[in-house]
C-alpha cells in the first residue's frame, strides 16, 4: 500500500523538475547576449575609459565590430550546463517550501515571497561556480577565436585560486543575496498578483495575463536585486588592478562601488538586465507552467 503515494510522489518530483530546466534552457538559449552585455557593463568602472561602452547600442556594435556575433555568446556554456539543474532545482525547491511553509499556517502572500527566497538561496549555492567562469569569459575582449575554453577557463581558475571563496566560489554572498532577493520578489509578485487578476476563458488573453504579470515580476525583481548583481560581477570579474583583490565581500564591495562611483553605478547593466530577465523571467514562468500541465496530462 505504500508504494502507490511514493510513486506519486517520485512522479510529481520528476514534473516539476523536468518543466523547470526547460523553462531555464529555453529562457538562456533566448536571452544570453543581453546578460553578456549587463556584465560587460557591470564591470567597467568609468565612462571615461576609451574602451568602455558608451550606450546599450553602442555596446551591441562595438562587439559584433570586434567579436563577432559569436562574442555574444561567450561563457554560454557555463549556464548550459548548470541551466537545467538550477532552474530544476528553483521551482522544484519552490513548490517544496510552499508546502513545507503551508503547514505554518502562514498567509498565501507570505508563504510565496519565503519559499521563492529559500529556493534563490538554494539555487545560488549550486550556481555560484559556474557564474564565476561564466563571468571570467564574458569579461574577455579577445575574438570568439581567441576565447579560453569553457573547461580551460575553470581548470586555470582551480590552479591559480582553488576551490574557496578565493577561488571558483568567490562572490558566493553576492550570489547568495542576488538569487534570493530575485526570486523572493519573483515568486512573490507573481502568484500573489496572479491570484488577484481573474483568469480569462479565452486561450490568448490568458497567455497575455500570465506573461504580463511574468513580465512584471521579472522587471521589479530585476530593479531591487540589481545592487547584488553589480557587487557579484565585481568580485568575479577581473580586478582593476592585476594582482590586487579590491573586491572581497558583498556589502563591502557594494560600499567601494557607492564611493567611488555613486549610486548609480550598483544600477550598471540595468536596461539590459530588464531586457532579459523581463521578458526572460515570463518565459521562464510560462514554459515552466504549461510544460507542467502537459506532464500531468500526459505522464
Amino acid at each position: 500500500m505504500s508504494a502507490k503515494p511514493d510513486v506519486g510522489l517520485a512522479r510529481e518530483a520528476s514534473r516539476q523538475i523536468v518543466a523547470g530546466g526547460s523553462a531555464g534552457l529555453v529562457e538562456i538559449c533566448l536571452m544570453h547576449p543581453l546578460d553578456v552585455v549587463k556584465t560587460r557593463f557591470q564591470i567597467q568602472r568609468y565612462a571615461t575609459d576609451p574602451n568602455s561602452y558608451k550606450s546599450l547600442g553602442d555596446s551591441f556594435r562595438m562587439i559584433f565590430r570586434t567579436e563577432g556575433l559569436f562574442g555574444f555568446y561567450k561563457g554560454i556554456l557555463p549556464p548550459i550546463l548548470a541551466e537545467t539543474p538550477k532552474r530544476a532545482v528553483k521551482f522544484f525547491t519552490f513548490e517544496q517550501y510552499k508546502k513545507l511553509l503551508g503547514y505554518m499556517s502562514l498567509s498565501p502572500a507570505l508563504t510565496f515571497a519565503i519559499a521563492g527566497l529559500g529556493s534563490g538561496l538554494t539555487e545560488a549555492i549550486i550556481v555560484n561556480p559556474f557564474e564565476v567562469v561564466k563571468v571570467g569569459l564574458q569579461a574577455n575582449r579577445n575574438s570568439f577565436a581567441k576565447q579560453p575554453s569553457t573547461m580551460g577557463y575553470a581548470r586555470h581558475i582551480i590552479k591559480k585560486e582553488g576551490l574557496g571563496l578565493q577561488g571558483l566560489n568567490k562572490g558566493f554572498t553576492a550570489t547568495l543575496g542576488r538569487h534570493g532577493v530575485f526570486n523572493m520578489v519573483y515568486f512573490g509578485f507573481y502568484f500573489n498578483v496572479k491570484n488577484i487578476i481573474p483568469v480569462n476563458k479565452d486561450p490568448t488573453l490568458e497567455f497575455l495575463r500570465k506573461f504580463g504579470i511574468g513580465l512584471l515580476s521579472g522587471t521589479i525583481a530585476s530593479v531591487i536585486n540589481i545592487p547584488f548583481d553589480v557587487a557579484k560581477s565585481r568580485i568575479q570579474g577581473p580586478q582593476p588592478v592585476p594582482g590586487e583583490i579590491k573586491y572581497r565581500t558583498c556589502f563591502k564591495t557594494m560600499a567601494t562601488v557607492y564611493q567611488e562611483e555613486g549610486i548609480l553605478a550598483l544600477y550598471k547593466g540595468l536596461l539590459p538586465k530588464i531586457m532579459r530577465l523581463g521578458p526572460g523571467g515570463a518565459v521562464m514562468l510560462l514554459v515552466y507552467e504549461y510544460t507542467y500541465s502537459w506532464l500531468q496530462e500526459n505522464w
